[in-house]
């Protein structure tokens, strides 16, 4: 009996402390803490570069290396036949004042940049962005990457393909990722990699254009400073950078140092391959397919020309049938 009151003493207890944290939830104060005087008061000047900075992604202070040979500066803006100056390839150049000029047919925005206190003047601003990437050096690898990737990744597949038909005609049996693969599946891993990458960057690129564009002049390689789409990007990225790492460790220990050296190779041209087909592919919707066949090919692969089913009895390696070991050279029957 007097276990029973106590109960519902506590149960009471629990009910009115409840109500009491309701209460006091609903009816607590709001301090609204004492108003700075420039809180927000504003000047036109600060809310235009905050509104010119959301759209354009850059504003005054903002830091350009030039890209062209050369790049023609104008005293005053709107005025292309007055007095000019040049700055060249490799300068580094600041945003130094912003003007919206209507009266311009060509392009109403016109950028003064400076590059010391002795050179500096007015650009359009579509003639500044077509000549300069932002200084910084994640921009500068995205900048040369987007320019020159096509030719550098045909001339690493025509090397690979080469050595790959002399090292042939030399053992006759090359190992390649997808065909005569290796008892790891790190390769395999790192090939799924690169084509998801590759079709996240262009999805990004299609569907999230604005933010990748502010990316691109403020690039971060923390996935927590990024929304989440963009997050995602960068970890994959750093998943590669870890996979391959594991490659390279993992290849050292089952091949020989040549060896090693034309599957590395071998492996950089179907990555490339995969990086060039998905990146284009995904412009026009079909690189979303075509990576879940990859998947289920990629997986096949590997399960059927990788995967060791056996262990050697004398060596105590793996081996994918019976027979010969490739290691020891003892035969399993």
């Amino acid at each position: 009996m007097v276990m029973v009151m106590i109960n519902r003493c506590l149960m009471k207890i629990c009910k009115c402390m409840t109500m009491i944290t309701l209460l006091m939830s609903l009816t607590g104060c709001y301090g609204r803490g004492e108003r700075t005087p420039d809180a927000w008061n504003l000047t036109d000047n600060q809310i235009d570069s905050i509104s010119f900075y959301t759209t354009h992604h850059y504003t005054q202070g903002f830091n350009f290396v030039v890209t062209a040979d050369s790049l023609m500066l104008t005293e005053l803006p709107y005025e292309e036949c007055g007095d000019s100056m040049m700055v060249y390839e490799g300068s580094r150049i600041v945003v130094a004042d912003i003007k919206t000029l209507p009266q311009d047919s060509i392009d109403s925005i016109w950028v003064k940049v400076a590059h010391d206190q002795f050179i500096q003047g007015w650009v359009r601003e579509g003639q500044l962005l077509e000549n300069v990437y932002p200084d910084d050096p994640i921009s500068q690898f995205i900048t040369t990457f987007s320019d020159t990737h096509l030719l550098l990744f045909l001339a690493l597949i025509v090397i690979v393909v080469v050595s790959y038909l002399l090292f042939k005609l030399k053992k006759k049996n090359a190992y390649i990722v997808h065909f005569n693969d290796i008892n790891s599946i790190y390769p395999t891993i790192l090939t799924l990699l690169v084509s998801s990458s590759a079709t996240f960057y262009a999805s990004i690129q299609m569907f999230r254009v604005e933010e990748w564009r502010h990316f691109y002049y403020h690039p971060s390689l923390n996935p927590f400073s990024l929304p989440i789409h963009l997050a995602l990007f960068i970890l994959s990225v750093w998943m590669m950078v870890i996979v391959s790492i594991a490659v390279v460790d993992d290849i050292r220990h089952k091949l020989t140092f040549s060896e090693s050296i034309l599957y590395l190779l071998g492996l950089l041209g179907v990555c490339a391959v995969d990086y060039v087909v998905f990146s284009i592919s995904t412009l026009y919707y079909i690189g979303y397919p075509l990576l879940v066949v990859y998947f289920v090919y990629a997986l096949f692969r590997y399960k059927k020309t990788s995967f060791a089913r056996y262990v050697c009895g004398r060596c105590g390696l793996p081996i994918k049938e019976k027979g010969k070991c490739p290691h020891c050279g003892s035969v399993n029957i």
